[in-house]
């Protein structure tokens, strides 16, 4: 199980199972949310996921048609997105997690939209757009 949170400590969340697709996003979306040059996601069953204490200080904002990214609207922390077509999942920001996490990432999407200050220098694959088989349980 893992556990976490936003940086105020309002809004606290656990996770009951694996985190998988664990990616590192470079799209200009994830980088003015994150404001950092990405944004380290996982994803994992809606129905894993549970909200322990602060919902009602997530508020949302939809990124693009179908997709939401939830934050705290105390301190501004980025906690998950919801895509609509997808309902059983539950995309989490990993820097809200506290406990040491096991799975690795897996890959670098939209990779061709990377801040041009930042190099990507380990060995992971590098994709164009969303990588293969995304959200596949």
């Amino acid at each position: 199980m893992y556990t976490g949170g936003c940086l105020c400590g309002s809004v606290r969340f656990a996770i009951q199972g694996p985190i998988r697709n664990i990616v590192y996003c470079h799209c200009s979306r994830c980088r003015k949310a994150q404001g950092s040059a990405f944004a380290t996601n996982g994803i994992v069953r809606a129905n894993e996921f549970t909200l322990l204490s602060g919902a009602e200080l997530l508020t949302g904002y939809e990124s693009s048609p179908g997709q939401t990214k939830y934050f705290c609207k105390t301190c501004g922390s980025p906690i998950l997105s919801r895509t609509e077509s997808l309902p059983e999942q539950v995309r989490v920001r990993l820097g809200t997690i506290d406990s040491d996490i096991v799975e690795r990432p897996t890959a670098h999407i939209f990779a061709s939209s990377k801040a041009n200050w930042e190099e990507i220098s380990d060995d992971l694959p590098q994709y164009e757009g969303y990588e293969p088989n995304r959200g596949a349980f």
